[in-house]
């Protein structure tokens, strides 16, 4: 049985039908069960935009099946995401995951079924994305992958028994906080991550992603990135509740062919640029050392 793709919408009708869309010019969407958790408004204002959504989705074929939850209670991002996940993988042992503003390759659905099958029994991968930040490689790196501890939300999958070692609670978080060798061991991913744990656990942000991060870090866990995206972001338009408005994270689809290799690269070059494009300014480490007590 294929790896279903489980799908989450909240407000944007015109988005949400270009995701599914871009979805369905992949072969194995055909194949595939499609799980929609579909968030209620959480005021009146959202609520014509909301309906529109759900009137939408229930008009989606061309999937092997199509689940709908249309809630009718709005439960937030993090929380629809952490048990929306949590319960297909209750029935499958691998799930591809997506937001309502991820324009996919043509070739997504291939390369994450390939690479969940291929790392299944490697346990250091915790997960697989079909996104890839636009930094730069090295001209003479060949492989069509490469491995960072810090995972990708934006068109990503996993599997159950990675996905179950998860604390969302953050039951550690008071030692790791005061903790600077553990902060600057976690931020190898980029120097945002403790302080956005920090906002996390103080409630000042709703994050699934950053925990999801800390679950990586805290279990030796890496993500697989594509060398070239396969995955665009269409939400940094101001029309999302988390995304601001920026031209940062811009690529450009790649529906080439590729090959995986039996254990991606932990190319230290590759992170060095990884680890730049999350680079803070030093004013911004001022602002956070002032506010949070921490620089990094």
């Amino acid at each position: 049985m294929r790896p279903p793709i489980v799908l989450f919408t909240y407000n944007r009708p015109k988005h949400t039908r270009l995701t599914i869309e871009s979805l369905l010019q992949n072969r194995l969407a055909k194949e595939s069960d499609l799980f929609v958790f579909a968030d209620g408004a959480k005021n009146e204002a959202h609520l014509p935009q909301v309906r529109a959504v759900h009137e939408y989705l229930q008009t989606v074929t061309g999937f092997r099946q199509v689940h709908l939850t249309l809630r009718q209670e709005n439960k937030g991002l993090a929380n629809s995401i952490i048990t929306g996940v949590g319960e297909v993988l209750r029935q499958y042992s691998t799930a591809i995951v997506l937001e309502d503003d991820m324009l996919c390759a043509s070739n997504f659905l291939d390369f994450m079924h390939e690479a969940l099958a291929l790392y299944e029994q490697t346990p250091s991968i915790f997960s697989i994305t079909g996104y890839t930040f636009p930094i730069a490689f090295p001209a003479d790196y060949r492989q069509d992958v490469y491995l960072s501890p810090r995972p990708s939300s934006w068109g990503w999958a996993t599997w159950r028994d990675r996905w179950e070692k998860a604390d969302w609670a953050v039951a550690d978080f008071d030692a790791f906080i005061k903790d600077k060798k553990q902060r600057q061991a976690f931020n190898q991913g980029g120097n945002d991550l403790s302080v956005m744990l920090l906002r996390q656990q103080r409630g000042e942000i709703d994050s699934w992603a950053i925990r999801w991060a800390y679950t990586h870090y805290r279990q030796g866990g890496y993500c697989v990135y594509p060398t070239r995206s396969k995955i665009q972001n269409i939400g940094t338009d101001l029309s999302g509740t988390h995304s601001p408005a920026t031209r940062k994270y811009d690529v450009t689809l790649d529906n080439a062919p590729y090959s995986l290799p039996a254990l991606p690269t932990l190319d230290a070059r590759i992170m060095q640029n990884f680890q730049y494009f999350f680079k803070r300014s030093v004013v911004r480490k001022a602002i956070n050392l002032w506010k949070y007590g921490i620089m990094y």
